[in-house]
């Protein structure tokens, strides 16, 4: 239950950024955010409308192409990662020690997680704060705790409009709720016009190859299906060096060519 709050929208929202999964397909419940993003008075009639046409685009589409769609743009590269500290500490230890705390936080208010994901996954966090709006009688803390991140949201807005996402909406109705104007998008247009594209096979590569960075040994096979990482692939699949290993032929795919080599 979310409540009667304003901020009840904050769960559509959380809901509609994460992974499309097929529950969300399911009976009525893509109906019902549509009437709660079209009741909603916190944000602008322009903003309702871009996310009802991404709400009425998801239905049209399916749950497989949807799915395609959003591997596409939120799981390939770092530069629309959800994951909120990634944007300000990278892989250093200091976002780890963000985390905690932030944890801390969550079970402070006693807001359980029950799914083994990082605590600073955006739509995690947006479910946090609309349950806060059931508990707590200060919708200003909430909006507040918005604008704290209103920075990375807005970058990734801009990278949203840059790219045609429809789910730049979503992004766009968090700075209206966080108080803040959306000509931040705009700020943003001159900066990521000179990023290099970051979901490249090299860039990719790259990413894979870094050094392997956990929080409190939480493995990313067993979280949601959204997840994605800038762990190594071998740590994603909870791989560790064998020492009794025997080698074995590999049937190697260069996606590039799309020819077959056999080692």
């Amino acid at each position: 239950m979310i409540g009667a709050s304003d901020l009840k929208l904050l769960k559509v929202l959380s809901l509609l950024i994460d992974y499309p999964s097929n529950e969300l397909f399911t009976g009525d419940t893509l109906a019902d955010c549509t009437e709660i993003v079209a009741r909603s008075t916190i944000i602008s009639p322009e903003v309702r409308t871009q996310i009802i046409d991404l709400i009425e685009d998801l239905i049209d589409t399916g749950s497989l192409e949807a799915q395609a769609r959003y591997d596409g743009l939120f799981e390939r590269g770092r530069s629309l990662s959800l994951w909120l500290f990634e944007h300000v500490h990278g892989e250093s230890r200091d976002r780890g020690q963000a985390m905690v705390d932030l944890m801390g936080q969550y079970e402070e208010a006693g807001f359980e997680i029950s799914v083994k994901e990082l605590p600073d996954y955006l739509p995690l966090y947006l479910e946090f704060l609309a349950y806060q709006a059931t508990v707590i009688d200060d919708d200003i803390q909430i909006r507040m705790d918005i604008a704290d991140v209103s920075h990375i949201i807005a970058l990734l807005a801009a990278r949203l409009e840059h790219r045609g996402s429809m789910y730049k909406g979503c992004f766009n109705a968090l700075l209206q709720i966080a108080g803040k104007p959306l000509d931040m998008v705009e700020e943003y247009q001159e900066k990521i016009s000179k990023e290099k594209p970051d979901d490249s096979f090299e860039a990719l590569d790259k990413e894979w190859e870094e050094e392997v960075v956990t929080f409190l040994d939480a493995q990313q096979e067993e979280r949601c299906s959204s997840q994605t990482s800038t762990q190594s692939l071998a740590a994603k699949a909870g791989v560790r060096a064998n020492p009794h290993a025997v080698d074995a032929p590999v049937h190697w795919v260069d996606f590039k060519t799309n020819t077959t080599v056999k080692q």
